[in-house]
Protein backbone atom coordinates (compact mmCIF):
# COMPACT_ATOMS: atom_id res chain seq x y z
CA UNK A 1 0.00 0.00 0.00
CA UNK A 2 2.85 2.17 0.70
CA UNK A 3 4.35 1.86 -2.59
CA UNK A 4 0.71 3.40 -4.38
CA UNK A 5 0.65 5.83 -2.23
CA UNK A 6 4.34 7.03 -3.22
CA UNK A 7 3.09 6.46 -6.34
CA UNK A 8 0.22 8.76 -6.31
CA UNK A 9 1.57 11.32 -4.22
CA UNK A 10 4.68 11.89 -6.49
CA UNK A 11 3.24 14.89 -8.57
CA UNK A 12 2.17 16.86 -4.80
CA UNK A 13 5.63 15.76 -3.53
CA UNK A 14 7.00 16.75 -7.19
CA UNK A 15 5.30 20.12 -6.75
CA UNK A 16 6.18 21.07 -3.21
CA UNK A 17 9.75 20.42 -4.59
CA UNK A 18 9.93 22.85 -7.35
CA UNK A 19 7.78 25.26 -4.78
CA UNK A 20 10.09 25.12 -2.49
CA UNK A 21 13.30 25.97 -5.20
CA UNK A 22 11.72 28.81 -6.30
CA UNK A 23 11.27 30.15 -3.15
CA UNK A 24 14.98 29.67 -2.15
CA UNK A 25 16.22 31.66 -5.42
CA UNK A 26 13.90 34.65 -4.88
CA UNK A 27 15.58 34.54 -0.68
CA UNK A 28 18.80 34.48 -2.30
CA UNK A 29 18.26 37.27 -5.27
CA UNK A 30 16.90 39.38 -2.23
CA UNK A 31 19.58 38.48 -0.21
CA UNK A 32 22.43 39.62 -3.11
CA UNK A 33 20.50 42.81 -4.48
CA UNK A 34 22.74 45.03 -2.17
CA UNK A 35 26.02 43.39 -2.90
CA UNK A 36 24.92 43.65 -6.81
CA UNK A 37 23.93 47.43 -6.30
CA UNK A 38 27.09 48.31 -4.65
CA UNK A 39 28.90 46.83 -7.09
CA UNK A 40 27.18 48.66 -9.87
CA UNK A 41 27.71 52.39 -7.83
CA UNK A 42 31.27 51.19 -7.99
CA UNK A 43 31.45 50.73 -11.73
CA UNK A 44 29.34 53.82 -12.21
CA UNK A 45 32.08 55.68 -10.02
CA UNK A 46 34.81 54.53 -12.27
CA UNK A 47 33.34 55.52 -15.42
CA UNK A 48 32.96 59.13 -14.06
CA UNK A 49 36.70 59.36 -12.87
CA UNK A 50 37.22 58.10 -16.60
CA UNK A 51 35.34 60.42 -18.27
CA UNK A 52 32.91 57.57 -19.90
CA UNK A 53 30.20 59.29 -18.77
CA UNK A 54 28.88 62.38 -17.58
CA UNK A 55 28.22 64.67 -14.39
CA UNK A 56 24.24 64.86 -15.64
CA UNK A 57 24.43 60.74 -16.33
CA UNK A 58 26.00 59.82 -13.30
CA UNK A 59 23.44 62.00 -10.92
CA UNK A 60 20.82 60.10 -12.78
CA UNK A 61 22.18 56.53 -12.10
CA UNK A 62 23.34 57.16 -9.22
CA UNK A 63 20.24 57.85 -7.74
CA UNK A 64 18.64 55.39 -9.38
CA UNK A 65 21.17 53.05 -8.14
CA UNK A 66 20.87 54.66 -4.42
CA UNK A 67 16.89 53.77 -4.62
CA UNK A 68 17.20 50.67 -5.80
CA UNK A 69 19.78 49.91 -2.87
CA UNK A 70 17.58 51.41 -0.46
CA UNK A 71 14.82 49.44 -1.01
CA UNK A 72 16.92 46.18 -1.70
CA UNK A 73 18.29 47.17 2.29
CA UNK A 74 14.19 47.32 3.37
CA UNK A 75 13.37 44.13 1.67
CA UNK A 76 16.12 41.97 3.48
CA UNK A 77 15.55 43.47 6.64
CA UNK A 78 11.50 42.48 6.28
CA UNK A 79 12.50 38.89 4.92
CA UNK A 80 15.30 38.83 8.07
CA UNK A 81 12.19 39.48 10.34
CA UNK A 82 10.25 36.37 8.82
CA UNK A 83 12.01 33.85 8.97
Amino acid sequence: MFIIDKILLSPIYGTIWVAKQVDNAIRQEVNDAPERITTELRELYMELETGHITEEEFDKQEKALLDSLDKALERAGKSDKKI
